[in-house]
């Protein structure tokens, strides 16, 4: 009797520690291997694949939108982000977007890109695989890769989503670590956001 009421536990048990992954991120855990992109469309015109961040020692990927106030509120702190690694040949940060909404069509993201004067990538993600297969949930939300493609970091970019309370930058404190092989200090937070607009699928 006592085996079965075990063995009940366990198969109820298993599954869910099987869903949730990470602390908070619900497919990933901190040191598994990230999904690859291939060609997805970027707002220069030109198709993006995996393989040209094959030297990058690091990867910061940031889940961002047009639509989304506080993805508005952090496109200011993305550009300091790329601006402040812009000369190591090791870092890259890219962004992503995995709305389906016209107001994050690749057409107005091309008009934000502009406008703004991103200097990194910001990539459509048209078929909203990535982002289902990163775990991401908000914009924006932060991945940060190292040189095997392993998650080290994820979650929010800092530790107050207004910006002239923001005392810790988590993403640069790991990037930091990264470069310098070790693990950083803080691995996962809370990603503060709005929801990204998945579409639903017919159960």
């Amino acid at each position: 009797m006592m085996s079965r009421v075990f063995a009940l536990i366990f198969a109820v048990v298993l599954p869910l520690t099987a869903i949730h992954a990470g602390e908070y991120n619900p497919v990933l855990d901190i040191g598994d291997t990230v999904q690859p992109w291939e060609n997805l469309p970027g707002t220069d015109g030109e198709p993006h694949s995996w393989k040209e961040l094959k030297n990058k020692k690091t990867i910061i990927v940031a889940f961002t939108c047009n639509t989304c106030p506080y993805a508005v509120d952090y496109q200011e702190r993305i550009k300091a982000l790329a601006q402040k690694w812009e000369n190591d040949d090791r870092v890259a940060v890219i962004a992503v977007n995995s709305n389906l909404i016209d107001e994050d069509s690749l057409e107005a993201m091309k008009e934000r890109a502009q406008t703004e004067k991103f200097t990194f990538p910001y990539l459509k993600d048209e078929k909203q695989e990535l982002g289902k297969a990163w775990g991401a949930t908000r914009t924006p939300e932060f991945f940060v890769i190292d040189g095997e493609r392993k998650v080290v970091y994820m979650g929010a970019m800092d530790d107050d989503t207004n910006a002239a309370e923001a005392t810790v930058n988590y993403v640069n404190q790991a990037i930091k670590a990264t470069l310098a092989g070790k693990k950083p200090e803080v691995q996962e937070t809370v990603a503060i956001g709005c929801n990204i607009r998945y579409k639903r699928s017919r159960r």
